[in-house]
């Protein structure tokens, strides 16, 4: 699976530009990846630094807008720490370092946190896909993160309008979570109520209006 992973992986990146498809990957341990200088969006699997295709303006519009939105209602309720890309994360000591786009962490475990890194799992991930990462984060990363333990993981496909909802269940396997009426409301956040096509509209909702809609202000 991982081998069709990464040929699909090859042929989308080469649909890109010369200038804006990844550098290849470069063989690394995990302890000089941390303290290397490497610029850009890059990850560390099996002994090998990833770089991740550039962003485009909706991904960048996405993650700004999720990030201020959880952030806010985070600090409101006193939850946790929202933390946008580019940050690490390694579940665990044989496991990859990801950057995901967005991920929470609750305040009961603030202790994961280093000056350089996630140690640990984050309670919350979200990953707005790309055509070079759809199979990456719908797939390769479904797995580890449900088999380290991440209590939420979004899917957001822009390019499809498309939103997925995982919630760990009681015996650790992540469940498809339906909307009401269009709505998705968090566990994690304690009720965060996402209106789904908020994420297709453009320009995008203003965070006023939706702190309104809220009534947070």
């Amino acid at each position: 699976m991982v081998q069709e992973i990464e040929v699909a992986n090859e042929r989308i990146t080469e649909a890109f530009p010369p200038e804006l498809r990844p550098k290849p990957p470069v063989r690394m341990s995990f302890e000089d990846f941390l303290t290397s200088d490497i610029e850009g969006h890059a990850e560390w699997f099996d002994g090998e630094v990833i770089f991740m295709t550039p962003p485009n303006t909706r991904h960048q519009q996405l993650l700004m807008f999720l990030s201020a939105l959880l952030r806010y209602y985070a600090e409101v309720h006193e939850l946790g720490t929202v933390l946008p890309a580019p940050f690490l994360m390694r579940i665990g000591a044989n496991s990859p370092g990801r950057e995901p786009d967005i991920l929470f962490i609750a305040r009961e475990h603030l202790d994961r946190l280093t000056p350089k890194m996630l140690d640990g799992a984050a309670d919350l991930l979200i990953e707005i896909i790309s055509p070079e990462s759809r199979k990456r984060d719908r797939q390769q990363k479904f797995r580890e993160y449900e088999q380290g333990g991440v209590r939420e993981y979004w899917l957001i496909d822009p390019t499809r309008n498309q939103a997925a909802f995982y919630r760990l269940n009681e015996t650790r396997v992540y469940e498809d979570v339906p909307l009401e009426d269009g709505v998705f409301r968090s566990h994690v956040l304690e009720g965060l109520p996402l209106r789904v096509e908020w994420l297709w509209r453009e320009p995008l909702p203003t965070l006023v209006s939706v702190l309104r809609e809220w009534k947070l202000i």
